[in-house]
């Protein structure tokens, strides 16, 4: 039996990554995502090949009011959840000095980046509960991706670091609450990869690479991220919850 995920922001770049690797591990997958679904034809080729059955919704994730409804389609369309991936992120409108960060700004990434995620999380895994109380499901999961700024400091793009943090925190509280009703909850961290966000950043990421400040002296790709969250999905480290996971190439790896 194919178990179903929930991938927001699947559409392209890390998201579509992690979409097809949870196809490739068995799971039908839904896309909670921006971009319109002609845009996103590539990563809906590639999950289809997997053999994975897929719902695309284009969707805004700071909506709150309308979670209950994507859960509800959900169901119908591909069955019960049994994966989150909590993926759907922006970073500042510009980057610079924080002491010019805008109220416009920090809005729009903690709106998206922590309350929309934060309250789509809390829906799940009302509903996982609920579930839980007639019908044994085994193994599930809630995965958010954050990032090496939730601790490593982002000074030029302030909002961004602070959603990250929070986020990190965010996924502490919820494997506690979660673990005795077998939801396991990880935060997997990438660090330096190769998207559309980090593209503009690629001069000065190129320089820390060479300088050794990625020991695996690379960029990150994200199929890198997509493995590590299809491992965690499948529930091949079971004895686990609240872990987390860097994906950076030995990035957070602080020396002196």
């Amino acid at each position: 039996m194919r178990r179903t995920a929930l991938v927001t922001g699947g559409g392209r770049g890390i998201g579509a990554a992690i979409a097809v690797a949870l196809a490739t591990a068995g799971f039908d997958v839904a896309i909670a995502s921006g971009e319109r679904e002609d845009e996103a034809g590539d990563t809906l080729a590639r999950v289809r090949a997997a053999g994975a059955r897929i719902l695309y919704c284009e969707y805004d994730i700071s909506r709150i009011e309308q979670h209950r409804g994507l859960l509800e389609r959900i169901r119908r369309d591909l069955g019960d959840l049994y994966c989150l991936v909590n993926n759907a992120g922006v970073t500042s409108l510009r980057r610079g000095d924080l002491l010019d960060l805008t109220p416009e700004s920090f809005d729009r990434t903690l709106g998206i980046n922590l309350r929309g995620t934060y309250f789509l999380t809390q829906a799940i895994a009302k509903d996982m509960l609920e579930r839980s109380e007639s019908t044994p499901l085994g193994y599930r999961s809630i995965i958010n991706i954050s990032s090496a700024n939730a601790e490593i400091v982002g000074a030029d793009r302030a909002d961004y670091c602070l959603s990250k943090a929070a986020l990190s925190m965010m996924s502490k509280l919820y494997a506690v609450r979660l673990a005795a009703a077998g939801i396991h909850v990880f935060e997997v961290r990438p660090g330096i990869i190769r998207t559309g966000m980090t593209e503009p950043a690629t001069a000065r990421y190129d320089r820390l690479i060479e300088e050794g400040e990625v020991p695996l002296r690379r960029w990150g790709v994200p199929a890198d991220v997509g493995v590590a969250v299809a491992t965690l999905a499948d529930g091949r480290i079971p004895f686990a919850t609240g872990e987390i996971v860097n994906v950076g190439g030995g990035l957070h790896l602080h020396r002196v």
